[in-house]
């Protein structure tokens, strides 16, 4: 019993200093927990002044006030018709650019490979992209010099910027679409024939445009298709005439496809293909 109570008195007499250490280090870290509060307060109360000097924040105020002259209708015009084209980008470059041939193309040309992720579609739609940058930039110069600079010199009106912008647009459209899509939508819209090319409506235009280069697109995948098509059938007949019938044909076609198309330089005789084939 004298042992085990002297037993029970020595591990109450080594706890004892732990219990004290314990609160001890308990007020030292109350007390940097504190320090390092007021240091913060004070760095984040200097820092904003310093800031608040440095780098002053601009108010910005939106009021609806009555317009008192015509001009300050004008602008307001102005600034509408802009977020509308801005929200209408998206369909404008599809629409009534190189672009909807350019990606039909690479997609089926990708499918034809058999190549199901190489090139990525980040890749593709870039490089159809830039493509289009490239062919339709005389058509944009032209815009810029006949309607857009003008206008922003105030040298003609917005109706006037308006009719001349249509005409390079027109031109590139009307040399790119076939004359029986142009006169299908032009029966359907119950419209009398235009006596000329250069009265027919954008809206009549833009999508006899569209299947027209849908139409050329799928032309042009199914020529990309035969040559591979051919690949895949002479591998299948050899595979299956060596009995490999349980051997998928595309393992072994594909590297073939891939050094064929390499060979013959692909991507020059595409890429140069897409670019000859439109007119400016």
């Amino acid at each position: 019993m004298f042992k085990k109570g002297n037993r029970f008195l020595l591990c109450r007499g080594k706890q004892r200093p732990m219990d004290g250490n314990r609160h001890l280090h308990t007020g030292m870290s109350r007390t940097s927990f504190w320090l390092g509060l007021l240091i913060f307060g004070a760095i984040c109360v200097f820092s904003t002044k310093a800031f608040a000097v440095t780098f002053p924040i601009p108010s910005l105020e939106l009021n609806v006030t009555r317009a008192t002259e015509p001009e300050e209708i004008a602008v307001v015009l102005e600034i509408i018709a802009l977020l509308t084209i801005l929200a209408l980008a998206p369909a404008i470059l599809i629409l009534m650019t190189p672009f909807t041939r350019i990606v039909v193309v690479f997609h089926f040309l990708r499918q034809a490979i058999g190549t199901q992720t190489s090139p990525p579609n980040q890749v593709i739609v870039g490089l159809a992209l830039f493509m289009t940058f490239f062919i339709y930039k005389p058509v944009a110069l032209e815009i810029y010099n006949t309607a857009l600079n003008p206008y922003l010199e105030r040298e003609i009106s917005y109706e006037k910027a308006f009719e001349e912008a249509q005409k390079p647009i027109r031109k590139f459209l009307l040399l790119n679409t076939r004359e029986t899509d142009l006169a299908l939508f032009v029966k359907g819209a119950d419209l009398k024939r235009p006596q000329t090319r250069e009265e027919t409506s954008l809206l009549v235009l833009i999508p006899a445009y569209v299947i027209s280069e849908l139409k050329t697109a799928f032309i042009v995948g199914f020529v990309l298709f035969i040559p591979f098509l051919v690949v895949d059938m002479v591998v299948a007949s050899v595979l299956l005439a060596m009995g490999m019938m349980m051997l998928p044909p595309v393992m072994i076609s594909l590297p073939f496809k891939l050094m064929l198309f390499v060979l013959v330089d692909g991507w020059h005789l595409l890429t140069g293909s897409l670019l000859k084939s439109f007119g400016v």
